[in-house]
């Protein structure tokens, strides 16, 4: 081949300018689908009162936006275009599907006039997803099982994976996916309202609403795969509802407590990841501690506790105080971090509460006391790998190095972070 005939050939410099371009517009492609997905299934929830409309309208959406941006080119805003996209795939949906039902009836002979679709407000790009907020109420709703209430929040409102719902719930996939399901059917059987609660009703769905928030919060730090820096998007979505829901009703003590213990665990990620890798707690340079919020997060306890309604909320953001009052690991005051947990057992007597009271037990009470409360734990806790490292540290300080070393190693294979992957191993190796 001559110079100039490959002076002529389109991408002469790129084997594979197609390529390249279709690479690039997948990379969009993952991260607008990230960033907008959950909004506009809440969005499309809210407006068209079906999550299977939503969900499969969204997913359509997504492939056409591969396939258009792949020969057209990137448009301005995408988020906005997958938004118009996805609303359109769902007024199609429900069009067809009363186009059917109005066939059957009339072939069946009835006289039903079909129910008008209600088809809310358009959601445009950067608008407040206030969407989200009605939708996570709604899916709180008691009428749902509990534990079909929080696979289905953290699947619609928040856009985690049933694997990662499986993970956060220490449950299973198939499980996960089938409480998502029977809650879906339920809210569609039921006519179950999509919207923001009023007066005792919203009170007695707060806590759920607020354990929702807090689990989305802490799944953002143990993404499968990954190094040990947070899924930023994910853990400011959750931080961004916890403020969004403390705005909403500033007089519940316990929405406040909530979002002083995000705004305390935030402080404290500068230090938690270096270099991509994991540091523990008692290892961090506090000095990397960011001062501003952890202002934000006293101001804001204060607050709650002016409210003179004390939850359990509140007192784990007490507890978080209590570290980031200590200045070096060795000064904190265990006794008190101890007293604090003894008190939120009247709150929550949930299996990772008391493993964590363990951990602050073995300060106080030694090593031998804290492993029989955590050994009373394996049955709730067998399937998660924070029980078997604590268990390989007490084990550990109590001199079983091979009962420690096994606990590690069941650890080791229960994580799927990288960061923690290294952080277990190299213990182990030790």
């Amino acid at each position: 081949m001559t110079e100039s005939d490959a002076a002529g050939r389109p991408g002469a410099d790129d084997p594979h300018p197609a390529d390249a371009g279709a690479a690039a517009s997948d990379r969009l492609l993952v991260t607008v689908v990230r960033e907008e997905s959950a909004r506009i299934t809440a969005a499309l929830t809210v407006s068209f009162g079906s999550f299977d409309v939503a969900e499969e309208a969204v997913a359509e959406a997504v492939e056409e936006a591969l396939r258009h941006w792949r020969r057209r080119g990137l448009p301005p805003k995408p988020g906005a275009w997958l938004m118009q996209a996805a609303r359109h795939n769902a007024l199609d949906r429900v069009r067809r599907e009363r186009v059917l039902r109005d066939r059957v009836l009339a072939d069946r002979a009835a006289l039903i006039e079909p129910a008008p679709v209600t088809e809310g407000a358009p959601v445009t790009e950067g608008a407040p997803a206030d969407e989200r907020l009605a939708l996570l109420f709604g899916c709180c709703h008691p009428a749902l099982a509990p534990d079909s209430q929080l696979a289905l929040t953290l699947r619609a409102v928040c856009g985690l994976t049933t694997a990662q719902i499986a993970r956060a719930t220490f449950s299973t996939e198939p499980a996960t996916g089938q409480r998502i399901s029977r809650a879906k059917r339920k809210i569609a059987d039921s006519g179950i309202p999509l919207r923001i609660p009023e007066g005792p009703d919203a009170a007695a769905r707060l806590d759920l609403v607020l354990t929702i928030v807090s689990v989305m919060y802490s799944e953002a730090h143990f993404v499968a795969g990954s190094d040990a820096a947070a899924d930023r998007d994910l853990a400011d979505d959750a931080l961004w509802l916890a403020r969004v829901i403390a705005d909403a009703l500033p007089r519940a003590a316990e929405a406040q407590g909530l979002l002083a213990l995000l705004r305390f665990h935030r402080a404290r990620e500068p230090a938690r990841s270096v270099d991509g890798e994991l540091v523990l707690l008692a290892d961090q340079d506090r000095s990397r501690w960011d001062p501003a919020l952890l202002a934000d997060a006293r101001e804001t306890l204060e607050r709650a506790a002016r409210l003179r309604r004390p939850g359990r909320w509140q007192l784990h953001a007490a507890i978080a105080a209590c570290h980031a009052d200590a200045a070096d690991a060795a000064s904190t005051d265990w006794l008190q971090v101890l007293t604090l947990y003894d008190m939120l057992l009247a709150y929550d007597r949930s299996p990772v509460v008391r493993l964590n009271r363990a951990v602050a037990l073995a300060r106080v009470e030694g090593p031998a006391a804290a492993l029989a409360e955590v050994d009373a734990l394996e049955e709730a806790l067998a399937r998660s790998h924070l029980w078997h490292a604590v268990r390989a540290s007490l084990l550990r300080d109590l001199g079983r190095e091979d009962e420690a070393l096994a606990a590690d190693l069941r650890a080791l294979e229960l994580t799927a972070n990288d960061a923690e992957r290294r952080l277990l191993a190299a213990r182990a190796g030790r």
